[in-house]
């Protein structure tokens, strides 16, 4: 069965009141108990004062005497009164006679009692043990006798049973509310009703064409069939608008296809339109659209551009930096639009052109420079080798000086053409399962001379959940091996290499520490770029070509892993090598 709209309303509205009364009931008796709760503390504190003041004055009495003036006092105060002694003792009680007062529990600890004791005044609501009930306690301590703290309590059900009466006494009214909001709603739904019907009405009238009328009626109340009748005035509206509409989206779908950034302000300065790439660049939200373009780009070099074309100019390009990123390069363009006003900004992205650029002349200056090092010494040797030849100890002294740097220029080719072979994506993998463990041995069978020239230890610690891996063991061999090797160069003479293998989360990690000198914070983020070197004699002193760990990188990945460098805390670099859960054996 299907309810009338108006039915639904009336519904709702009804139990909506009906929710807020009864959470008005709830809410003012909760209220009610604890302001009567309040109050009854209140009334104790003050009752509790006078009988510390009373007892306090009377001084030293006997426990007999003390027990007597409990149950005097506590037939004046209604409620039940404890002396409690400096011990915890109690001493006197209202509630329990003389032969019962030794078998009573030591009150030190009660809550009440150590905040009394504490700030001069302690207040509970709990449960006794002695009386088997609920009850709210007052604790203030005394002066000058054997009794330290005097308490009063009373039974938290007489409390209850004020808010009961209370709230008794607040139901007709509130059934008197509840039949009130019954009418109330009967007549609103009622009303809503036949406002809606009527705009169904106008509604229907745009749908058959009739465009003349006018809603008068703007309330943000529409539903159900307004709802709909006013869709299919849509409808008929949009057929019309139809060819606007394609035109539009067509310009759309061009500017959000453009990687340059398109900016278009009318005369007045207004942004008009924005694709998705100049928001990015610029940093402009949605909001951007209908608001003055000085409001939005705080670049004086573009909003000189924009000006200038605003005024009819045509400024020329300008290279400039947007945002937070200063490696970004972008080349602005603005032109004036004659009718119907306004200029158009265009952002290129040039800064992988400049990037590409400035490689390409680092590239060739660092191997310009690191050929014409050993073709130097190569040549010098040479010519005093054919000016004068000198005796034959130096003649070998001069031809292992010669070899030394051809074996270095060997190097540095076989590395650029790796490098060449890497960024051209030449190189294939062959994953197979690798043991870690056969992997590390045979690196340090390779470096074990260097290693023992330098008086080094290897420690290897490889976990038995990272035992193995799938990956393409000659290119993993090469990437440890460059590793392992930059290790030793760096750290000093008779120092430990640790070599670790562990599992972390669905990846493999592998790292290299060392106890060298470390890496210069400002050094972290290059030491994978091409002849980059921290030391730069140190490197060349060990006959480094500054590539090995630029291919390091390409290397891992190629494996889709990642490698970082860090600096140990107690000293030394570490280089991890990550590879993700798809390269990792089981």
């Amino acid at each position: 069965m299907t309810l009338r709209f108006r039915t639904r309303i009336f519904l709702s509205a009804f139990a909506v009141a009906a929710i807020s009364l009864a959470a008005v009931v709830f809410l003012l008796s909760r209220s009610y108990r604890q302001e009567v709760v309040a109050s009854t503390i209140e009334t104790l504190s003050a009752e509790a004062r006078l009988v510390a003041r009373e007892i306090g004055e009377r001084g030293s009495v006997s426990p007999e005497r003390l027990d007597a003036d409990a149950d005097r006092i506590g037939r004046d105060v209604t409620g039940r009164v404890t002396l409690i002694a400096h011990d915890g003792r109690v001493l006197g009680d209202s509630s329990a006679g003389g032969a019962e007062l030794p078998r009573l529990e030591n009150h030190r600890n009660r809550p009440e009692v150590l905040q009394a004791l504490k700030e001069g005044l302690g207040t509970s609501v709990r449960h006794s043990a002695t009386l088997g009930r609920d009850l709210v306690y007052v604790a203030v301590p005394v002066s000058g006798s054997p009794v330290a703290v005097v308490r009063l309590s009373r039974p938290l059900a007489i409390v209850r049973e004020q808010a009961a009466r209370a709230t008794r006494f607040v139901m007709p009214a509130l059934l008197v509310a509840l039949a009130g909001a019954l009418a109330l709603a009967w007549i609103s739904s009622r009303v809503l009703a036949r406002r809606l019907d009527a705009l169904a009405a106008v509604a229907r009238e745009f749908a058959s064409g009739n465009l003349t009328l006018r809603i008068h009626d703007l309330r943000n109340d529409e539903l159900g069939s307004v709802a709909r009748a006013l869709d299919e005035s849509v409808q008929q509206l949009g057929q019309r608008l139809l060819d606007l509409s394609r035109d539009r989206a067509r310009m759309e779908a061009i500017l959000a296809g453009m990687v340059e950034g398109v900016l278009a302000v009318n005369d007045r300065g207004e942004v008009e339109l924005v694709n998705d790439a100049a928001r990015a660049m610029l940093r402009l939200d949605a909001s951007a659209v209908g608001r003055r373009y000085v409001e939005l780009i705080r670049h004086p070099d573009i909003a000189t551009e924009l000006r200038e074309a605003l005024t009819g100019q045509v400024p020329r390009a300008v290279e400039l930096s947007l945002g937070a990123e200063p490696t970004r390069t972008f080349v602005a363009r603005a032109a004036p639009v004659a009718s119907p006003g306004g200029a158009v900004l265009v952002l290129h992205d040039v800064s992988d052109l400049k990037r590409a650029d400035r490689v390409r002349r680092d590239f060739v200056a660092n191997v310009s420079h690191e050929l014409r090092t050993p073709l130097t010494a190569i040549r010098g040797y040479v010519e005093a080798l054919m000016d004068e030849p000198p005796p034959p100890d130096e003649t070998r002294r001069f031809l292992e000086i010669i070899e030394r740097h051809s074996w270095r220029m060997e190097r540095l080719v076989k590395d650029l053409l790796r490098l060449a072979r890497l960024d051209a994506g030449q190189e294939t993998l062959e994953r197979v399962p690798c043991q870690v463990e056969t992997l590390l041995a045979g690196v340090l069978t390779e470096v074990q001379p260097a290693i023992e020239s330098r008086s080094q230890t290897v420690r290897v610690e490889v976990a038995p959940d990272a035992a193995s891996v799938v990956a393409d063991a000659a290119k993993l061999h090469d990437v440890l091996k460059n590793l392992v090797e930059n290790a030793s160069n760096y750290a000093p003479e008779r120092s430990v290499i640790t070599l670790q293998s562990s599992r972390e989360g669905s990846s493999l990690c592998i790292r290299v520490l060392d106890q060298g000198p470390g890496i210069p914070e400002s050094d972290l983020h290059r030491v994978f770029e091409r002849f980059y070197r921290v030391d730069k004699a140190r490197s060349r002193e060990t006959g480094g070509t500054g590539l090995g760990l630029s291919i390091v990188r390409h290397l891992v990945e190629l494996h889709g892993g990642e490698v970082r460098a860090a600096n140990r805390p107690e000293g030394g670099a570490v280089f991890t090598v990550r590879l993700p859960a798809g390269t990792q054996g089981t």
